[in-house]
C-alpha cells in the first residue's frame, strides 16, 4: 500500500477535471448545431506566459483589473481551461438579434458578433463550469485571460471571442475575495 500525499494527486486531479470540462463545453448545445468554438487547456509555463501577457496588457492600456487577474492567475492558478468562439453567422434570413436586418447585412460588419456565436459559447462556458462545480475545484470566468489568450493566438487568429476559467484546489476560492 502506498500512502499519496494531496500535494501529489493537486495537479492530476485538475488536469482531469479540466479534459472533462472541455468535453462538456464541446458537447454543450450549439445553434443549428453549427460548431465555431475551440478549447484548450494550459499548465505550467503557457500559464506563466499568459500570466505575462495579461500584464502587459494591464500596463500598456493602464488597466489594474488585468494587472490584478495576472497577480491572480501566475500565483493561484494549476490550470486553465480556454473556451473560445469564431464570429461566424449562420445565414439566416430573418433574424436581427446582433442589430442588422439578417446575417446577409451583418457580415458586411465582421468585427460584430453574432448573437448565435456568442450564445453558445456562454452555453459552453456554463457547461464547463459546471462540470468544475460538480467536482468542488475552484474556478472563475475571466475575460481577461480570454483577451491575453487571443493576442497570443493560443486557440488561432480566427477566434475571436475567448475567456479564460484558472483552476485551483485550495482550501479558499483564490479567484474570489480579491483587491478591487
Amino acid at each position: 500500500m502506498a500512502i499519496i500525499n494531496e500535494n501529489e494527486l493537486r495537479q492530476d486531479t485538475l488536469l482531469s477535471v479540466a479534459r472533462r470540462m472541455v468535453l462538456a463545453a464541446r458537447t454543450a448545445p450549439k445553434a443549428r448545431g453549427v460548431n465555431n468554438m475551440a478549447m484548450s487547456i494550459l499548465t505550467g509555463n503557457d500559464i506563466q506566459s499568459l500570466a505575462k501577457t495579461m500584464k502587459e496588457i494591464g500596463e500598456k492600456e493602464d488597466n489594474p483589473i488585468f494587472l490584478r487577474d495576472a497577480a491572480n492567475v501566475l500565483s493561484s492558478a494549476d490550470v486553465v481551461v480556454l473556451v473560445g468562439t469564431k464570429i461566424r453567422t449562420l445565414g439566416l434570413k430573418t433574424c436581427g438579434l446582433c442589430g442588422f436586418t439578417n446575417c446577409e447585412e451583418k457580415d458586411k460588419h465582421p468585427a460584430v458578433p453574432c448573437v448565435f456565436n456568442t450564445g453558445d459559447l456562454g452555453i459552453a462556458v456554463g457547461s464547463a463550469v459546471s462540470v468544475a462545480m460538480d467536482a468542488r475545484i475552484d474556478n472563475r470566468i475571466m475575460y481577461t485571460i480570454g483577451v491575453a489568450a487571443m493576442h497570443m493566438g493560443l486557440l488561432g487568429k480566427e477566434f475571436r471571442i475567448i475567456y479564460g476559467i484558472p483552476m485551483s484546489a485550495t482550501s479558499k476560492n483564490p479567484f474570489f475575495d480579491r483587491k478591487k
